[in-house]
């Protein structure tokens, strides 16, 4: 089916894990200089140093043969595209920030939304993946160091008494814009945002419940309210640092707001008018246009959604992508 793709999905790489076994042959590519390398630092991407705030940010790959990957803590497969292999490598080791000469390390959340969908997910895949590698250096059943193999795919436990395979994992999150069936829908903040910041209704899914009542559960918890015809809108990895969100609308059974003040800080009912009017400045502006939090509220929003888009030019939407 042809639909929207979210920011950070939907890459242009074949992750070919068929063969991440061959990690000699894989070498071998980045030797001959036939690889590209998404080089991370402390979970920030590589970019083109800017000449000032207007000019648009550019990711930076290197070339396979690139000295520093030599002192790389880890090297990880991403998968291939266009016969050219694409790896991480984790330069978190150096204190202060590597490839000066290259570009500068930034936050992607500062810049995911300004650059091509494509170099997106990609950046988005390596920082994700290099971040479990950081949080799985001990094995959790016995304690002891683990190995990266399967091309970075996997982490072994060094013991081998113990031998535990470890894979990297993602963390459910439910995201969902509850509606009132007609005009008006449910937002919060938290007091940890940015200043006028507001978004939908968002939690983990518990051990042993589905989607669906975690959807119930979590707007219950935040707001006090119950809700019916709980519908699947669409999904987005959002590695920061590790979650996959999974984006619902929800019917509102009943409508008043009791704010669990140890999760979010207000939330009230918004009417569309407010929505499309928004000041987008600190005394209120809507989630960020690389989320799919604002992928809700646009899709909520339908046609009338270009009257809020046009006040950030900027920012595209990503390409279609076809399944």
């Amino acid at each position: 089916m042809d639909r929207r793709a979210n920011y950070y999905e939907s890459g242009p790489l074949d992750r070919a894990a068929e063969v991440r076994a061959d990690m000699e042959k894989l070498i071998e590519r980045i030797s001959q200089g036939s690889a590209r390398i998404v080089p991370i630092w402390k979970s920030q991407n590589l970019v083109e140093a800017q000449e000032d705030e207007t000019t648009e940010p550019s990711p930076v790959l290197l070339q396979g043969d690139h000295p520093i990957i030599a002192e790389a803590e880890t090297l990880i497969f991403l998968g291939i595209h266009e016969d050219v292999a694409h790896f991480a490598v984790d330069l978190s080791h150096h204190e202060a920030p590597p490839l000066a000469d290259e570009g500068i390390f930034k936050d992607l959340r500062a810049f995911g939304q300004l650059i091509p969908h494509a170099d997106g997910s990609v950046l988005a895949y390596a920082r994700g993946l290099t971040f479990w590698h950081q949080r799985h250096r001990f094995c959790g059943v016995c304690g002891s160091p683990t190995e990266s193999i399967q091309a970075g795919h996997v982490r072994r436990c060094t013991n081998p008494d113990c031998g535990s395979q470890h894979f990297p994992r993602t963390d459910p999150a439910v995201i969902m814009l509850v509606h009132d069936g007609e005009d008006r829908i449910i937002m919060g903040r938290q007091a940890a945002w940015p200043p006028g910041m507001h978004s939908v209704l968002a939690g983990f899914v518990e051990p042993g419940e589905s989607l669906e009542d975690a959807v119930a559960r979590e707007i219950f918890e935040e707001v006090g309210v119950r809700v019916t015809s709980i519908h699947y809108n669409s999904s987005q990895p959002w590695p920061f640092p590790a979650s996959i969100m999974l984006g619902f609308s929800a019917k509102a059974t009943t409508f008043e707001i009791k704010v669990d003040e140890l999760e979010i800080e207000e939330a009230r009912w918004y009417r569309r008018e407010e929505l499309l009017n928004s000041p987008e400045d600190q005394t209120f502006r809507l989630p960020r246009r690389d989320s799919i939090a604002r992928r809700l509220i646009d899709d909520w929003l339908g046609a009338d959604a270009e009257k809020v888009r046009a006040q950030q030019p900027n920012m595209p939407f990503p390409k279609v992508k076809t399944y």
